[in-house]
């Protein structure tokens, strides 16, 4: 079976309404991505922030079609329902059916934390014996530990995290971090989330981990405290979950946060201020960890 793709650049102000009315054409499926992507010119959208646009300034657009559709029909009927002239420079390919789980297997690896942890996904063999190993598969929920900030977390916790601590990941997506924390010698380790999927998915990779974590929604932790809190989440809701975050972290107990990029730093440590001492730890890529421990009670 085969498939026809079309590829054409559009304005930011006109990639919904066609992607919108290509869908209502006839196409499969719809994708829009910066047509500037690898060049000096790629603009990184993080979702949040008072600025960030609905879409990159320039977008390429590609939808994918059955081989029986007539792609270019399409294409001009869906451009004049939505009222804008056909794109300059469209393309049309045809892509042939291929194993999509093989290929989309092959894009993950092995993946070193450090010469200590390693992620691995369930298809590889692990390049080590000597390591501490999370098999983990990308899946619905985010942290795979590709990420930058699901990085800095993973690599605090094997640097910094003391046998036996009592452990709260907060925001747990996939469970990465509390897995971590349970392999790398932590004590009772719990994992929060508000979203169903997230626990779920958290769930089942505790299992093929064979570690015991201790799964709850945020309302069932109310006045639990831990010796060590890890958070990677976003800098807006960060800032909002502060006393929280606080009440869940033991006095002399240790937090981590992620999902900041380095320009809001100083926001969510200064969010923090009343209870913690935070300071930066291992930039990457535009973003930056906060650690530190809770100093005052009040």
């Amino acid at each position: 079976m085969s498939w026809v793709s079309l590829s054409l650049e559009v304005e930011s102000d006109q990639a919904e309404r066609l992607s919108d009315s290509l869908l209502e054409h006839g196409a499969l499926s719809v994708e829009v991505t910066d047509a500037n992507a690898g060049t000096a010119r790629e603009t990184p959208l993080f979702g949040e922030g008072d600025a960030s646009p609905a879409c990159w300034s320039r977008n390429r657009v590609r939808a994918m079609f059955d081989s029986s559709a007539n792609a270019t029909t399409a294409l001009d009927e869906a451009c004049r329902a939505a009222g804008l002239p056909i794109p300059v420079g469209w393309q049309s390919e045809t892509v042939q059916d291929q194993d999509w789980v093989r290929l989309t297997q092959q894009q993950f690896g092995p993946m070193a934390i450090s010469p200590r942890l390693w992620i691995v996904p369930s298809w590889c063999e692990p390049p080590t014996n000597d390591a501490v190993l999370i098999r983990l598969d990308p899946g619905l929920a985010f942290g795979t530990g590709a990420h930058a900030t699901t990085w800095q977390c993973l690599r605090w916790l094997e640097a910094q995290l003391r046998p036996r601590e009592s452990m709260l990941d907060y925001g747990c997506g996939s469970g990465v971090l509390a897995i971590a924390a349970a392999k790398l010698g932590a004590g009772r380790v719990a994992a929060t989330d508000i979203d169903p999927v997230a626990l779920a998915a958290a769930r089942s990779n505790a299992c093929k981990n064979a570690v015991a974590i201790d799964l709850r929604a945020p309302a069932d932790l109310q006045h639990e405290r831990f010796d060590v809190v890890v958070a990677n989440i976003l800098a807006d809701p960060l800032k909002l979950l502060a006393p929280v975050l606080a009440q869940h972290t033991r006095v002399g107990g240790r937090l981590v946060l992620a999902g900041i990029l380095e320009t809001q730093a100083d926001a969510v440590r200064g969010a923090y201020a009343e209870w913690f001492d935070l300071g930066a730890v291992y930039p990457l890529e535009g973003w930056i960890g906060l650690a530190g421990a809770r100093t005052r009670s009040t």
